[in-house]
């Protein structure tokens, strides 16, 4: 199966992420910030061909030393999925662990889900949307008490509300896919801002 290029992965996400997961109206994020849009990343995640895309996106995003990518359930879990999956078909193996909000409450109590890797091996955090950096952040935590070497989150798209701010002062370097900016010109070019209007 070949793999698209970039440009052509940017053009089907950005087309996607504003037809499913765009939403105009007024919204309480999960950050408790207020909104009048909200971006709802699973709609394009969960969906075949927007995980084949974002998959293939990521993955092509990751430095060659990355070892495996992570990310906190529940937003994180499709993607880091994705990426291992295109990461086979490309046969360059990159192992997926999921983050756990609360750790295991039953058998070893683990916060991480997946095959155990050495000390220092580097895992490429990844997230959906990022608004504050909060869940990423928590990721990362977890992933260096593991052992591991976490520099990087990358991200579908980052709302520019401070998230990139609060990842640098943790040492991550934020990457995302799609700026807010583009996402906003790409909904308001196509629909007008009518489309998926709260009801």
């Amino acid at each position: 199966m070949e793999l698209l290029p970039v440009s052509e992965l940017r053009s089907r996400v950005l087309a996607a992420l504003c037809r499913l997961a765009y939403r105009r109206g007024a919204f309480v994020l999960s950050s408790g910030q207020s909104s009048d849009y909200y971006i709802n990343g699973k709609q394009v995640t969960l969906d075949p061909f927007g995980a084949w895309w974002i998959g293939q996106w990521m993955f092509a995003s990751l430095s060659p030393e990355t070892v495996a990518v992570g990310g906190l359930t529940l937003g994180a879990d499709p993607l880091v999925t994705a990426v291992s999956v295109v990461s086979a078909i490309a046969e360059r193996p990159v192992l997926g662990l999921i983050v756990r909000k609360q750790p295991k409450g039953h058998g070893t109590q683990a916060w991480i889900e997946g095959q155990s890797l050495p000390a220092g091996s580097v895992v490429t955090v990844l997230e959906d949307v990022v608004t504050t950096g909060a869940s990423a952040l928590l990721a990362a935590e977890q992933l260096r008490a593991a052992g591991y070497r976490v520099s990087r989150v990358i991200a579908l798209v980052d709302r520019d509300q401070g998230g990139a701010e609060q990842l640098a002062a943790a040492g991550l370097e934020l990457h995302p896919l799609l700026a807010i900016a583009e996402v906003h010109d790409y909904y308001h070019r196509y629909y007008g801002g009518q489309h998926g209007a709260a009801s």
